[in-house]
């Protein structure tokens, strides 16, 4: 009894592995026909935004986000571009980099900063976010919210 008792364990490995390759071979045939919308910011890709200069790009954004780029990134903002690059560089390749804290909430997020995690202070705490395509020419602080929402409850007296 003990002899059946190990075969059959056996057979369900065996049963088990063959399923397993079999699910891996169907979730990389699903990821072979799934695919991504490419991301474009106004019409640009964004493998061409990144290789745009800063002139270039502000020509892109709305008249406020124009108006920081054309003035020039201070010593703060340039600060922080350097510590995700450097944030980025260290992480490996399928790796997620480090989060980078800033309290700069009024930060237009660059092409150059997409996939990086910062960690945006709201006033209390700093929320970590991670950049998306889709967050370029938005602000850092559009993506930390400062206050708690409102939970209505039962209404107090008075």
């Amino acid at each position: 009894s003990v002899s059946s008792i190990v075969s059959f364990r056996v057979d369900s490995v065996i049963l088990r592995t063959t399923s397993t390759t079999m699910e891996d071979e169907q979730i990389a045939e699903l990821k072979k026909r799934r695919t991504f919308r490419k991301f474009s910011y106004r019409g640009v890709d964004l493998d061409q935004l990144l290789d745009m200069n800063n002139k270039q790009l502000a020509e892109l954004f709305h008249a406020r986000a124009r108006r920081r780029l054309n003035r020039g990134l201070k010593r703060k903002p340039m600060a922080l571009m350097k510590k995700l690059r450097k944030a980025k560089k260290e992480a490996g390749p399928l790796e997620k980099p480090e989060v980078v804290k800033t309290h700069l909430r009024d930060m237009v997020i660059l092409p150059e900063l997409v996939g990086s995690i910062v960690g945006v202070y709201n006033g209390k705490t700093f929320t970590q976010v991670e950049i998306k395509p889709e967050m370029i020419g938005h602000y850092l602080g559009e993506f930390s919210i400062t206050y708690k929402p409102v939970k209505h409850g039962r209404p107090g007296i008075g």
